[in-house]
């Protein structure tokens, strides 16, 4: 038995929201955890189970414990954060602060923002490299993602940490999320106010745009294999399909209202997408057969239901119910963290 865990960020509920995977069609909702007003984002784990998620209303970092399910502490971090990033080695988290115009860098050892760096108007959300040399944030207000090198992190230095370039998506497109191919070669962008994807080459910072059609790009995620990248519309309730190499559409998936944050489980190859609509009206495709779900839900659906190289075909679902807001969600694999702590942290717990 599988002991897969899924977060779902609930911004309306101030939770968390924790639904149990233990195998295929197999899930119940186990926890509501409280956090901050209006978290936000996806809630990033170390490989030790410290999740930490952005608290936008409130100014703060909510750290969770995987294993206990509860709220652990809570960080101070600059105005209105809105993304964060962990990098490698779980040391240091870095957090774009909406309200501040900023990127706050914490130090997990002393639980304490140690610098802020100065960035364009109104920075969301980002992704670190693997090797944890840089970190790229889409900078919402300014139409831009900017590139930071974090290398300097790894020998503890925070002075170091600089912005190196910022490369133009546009003004009006409004960047949102990103997310950067299993390669390591290319950063998928979803605009907001653009109905395009901007791809951003790694080695070269130059950038392209693939044609979805419509406006409300929210998240994006890869195939294991890095073959496709999955991006989600919200204004049409759909997520698209793009070959990685091409760059080309290759087939869209209609899901629930208001598609924001997804996340794939690589082991059976199913993708959780959070429908965030609250009572905003969505513009469906007349083509298109979207499953009968409601806001406040997770959508599953089966990927391999279906082709994923051309239009045809009818993908199979399943609706998870959750909080009220959910903007974003994630995966974790409990048994990751060795079993001995596991059981030790939940006795702690519990007495």
């Amino acid at each position: 038995m599988r002991n897969v865990q899924i977060f779902s960020t609930d911004t309306d509920d101030g939770v968390v929201s924790v639904v149990a995977k233990t195998g295929p069609g197999e899930h119940r909702q186990v926890k509501q955890i409280r956090v901050g007003n209006a978290p936000r984002g996806g809630v990033k784990f170390t490989k030790g189970g410290r999740g930490f998620v952005c608290n936008t209303s409130q100014n703060t970092l909510s750290e969770i414990d995987a294993v206990a399910l509860t709220e652990v502490r809570r960080i101070e971090v600059g105005h209105g954060p809105r993304g964060l990033g962990i990098l490698p080695g779980d040391r240091y988290v870095l957090v774009s602060n909406s309200g501040s115009d900023s990127l706050s860098i914490v130090d997990l050892e002393l639980n304490v923002e140690l610098r802020q760096i100065p960035l364009g108007r109104d920075p969301r959300h980002m992704m670190i490299s693997s090797d944890g040399a840089w970190a790229y944030v889409c900078v919402w207000g300014d139409g831009y993602v900017s590139k930071l090198d974090v290398s300097g992190l790894k020998n503890g230095d925070a002075a170091a940490v600089h912005e190196v370039a910022q490369i133009p998506v546009d003004r009006e497109a409004h960047p949102y999320s990103l997310n950067i191919d299993p390669s390591g070669r290319r950063v998928f962008v979803a605009n907001t106010q653009a109905t395009y994807v901007t791809v951003i080459d790694v080695a070269t910072n130059e950038t392209h745009r693939v044609d979805v059609g419509y406006i409300g790009g929210r998240g994006v995620a890869f195939s294991e294999d890095g073959k496709y990248a999955f991006i989600t519309v919200e204004t049409v309730a759909r997520i698209y399909v793009v070959d990685v190499e091409t760059l080309e559409v290759t087939r869209h998936i209609p899901v629930g209202p208001g598609p924001r944050g997804l996340v794939v489980d690589h082991n059976d190859f199913t993708a959780y997408i959070s429908n965030f609509a609250r009572a905003s009206v969505i513009s469906l495709p007349e083509e298109d057969k979207n499953p009968a779900f409601g806001p406040n839900t997770l959508t599953m659906v089966d990927l391999k239901s279906a082709p994923l190289d051309r239009q045809e075909g009818e993908f199979e679902y399943e609706e998870i119910f959750v909080g009220y807001g959910p903007c974003s969600v994630v995966m974790f694999d409990l048994d990751t963290i060795p079993e001995e702590e596991r059981l030790n942290r939940v006795d702690r717990v519990e007495a």
